[in-house]
């Protein structure tokens, strides 16, 4: 089983669990979206002396724990889980890293981000706006589909030039994810 060296951050033991069964990792438990000081103090200390992934669940809750730890954190790494991937086996349920399967934890991890705040602006929103990401029919759809090919997770169209640019997305990545979901919309037409 691979070793990671750094520490997950995630949202509580469910997840530690997964993961567990997918990666030999050790975790972080933020329990929740209200983060408490002495968490964040032990995510900055663990960052400086190993390094942190953030991976925490591909909702509105993980994306807010998400902001909250790596305005802490700027160097931390982050990894994305696909919503169809933390979608649980029951109706009711929330999504969240505990429902991925192993082989998913493991593929998400194998695509970890850092954040970099000084990265040329390499796609612009010119470029969103003509590939049919910002407003219009379909928008929201493709702008789910692009994080999940690019691995970068879901953000609104105001988030995703900013998103790109701070994990240093290629126009040529950009440009290959585009035209896989320009053809899938080809083919369901």
């Amino acid at each position: 089983m691979k070793k990671i060296k750094e520490v997950l951050v995630v949202e509580g033991k469910d997840d530690t669990k997964s993961i567990n069964r997918a990666v030999n990792a050790d975790t972080i438990e933020t329990r929740g979206s209200a983060i408490d000081e002495d968490t964040l103090a032990l995510i900055e200390k663990l960052a400086d002396q190993r390094g942190v992934i953030i991976f925490t669940d591909p909702d509105f809750s993980g994306e807010k724990i998400r902001k909250i730890v790596a305005e802490a954190v700027p160097n931390a790494k982050h990894a994305f889980l696909p919503k169809a991937e933390g979608r649980p086996d029951k109706a009711g349920g929330s999504l969240g890293v505990e429902h991925a399967s192993p082989e998913a934890i493991r593929a998400a991890l194998s695509h970890v981000y850092t954040e970099t705040t000084a990265a040329p602006t390499l796609i612009t929103h010119e470029d969103l706006m003509v590939a049919g990401l910002i407003g219009g029919p379909g928008a929201k759809e493709r702008r789910e589909q692009l994080g999940e090919l690019l691995q970068i997770g879901y953000v609104n169209g105001k988030q995703l030039e900013k998103r790109l640019r701070m994990f240093s997305i290629q126009p040529a990545d950009f440009a290959a994810a585009l035209q896989q979901i320009r053809q899938k919309e080809d083919f369901h037409e």
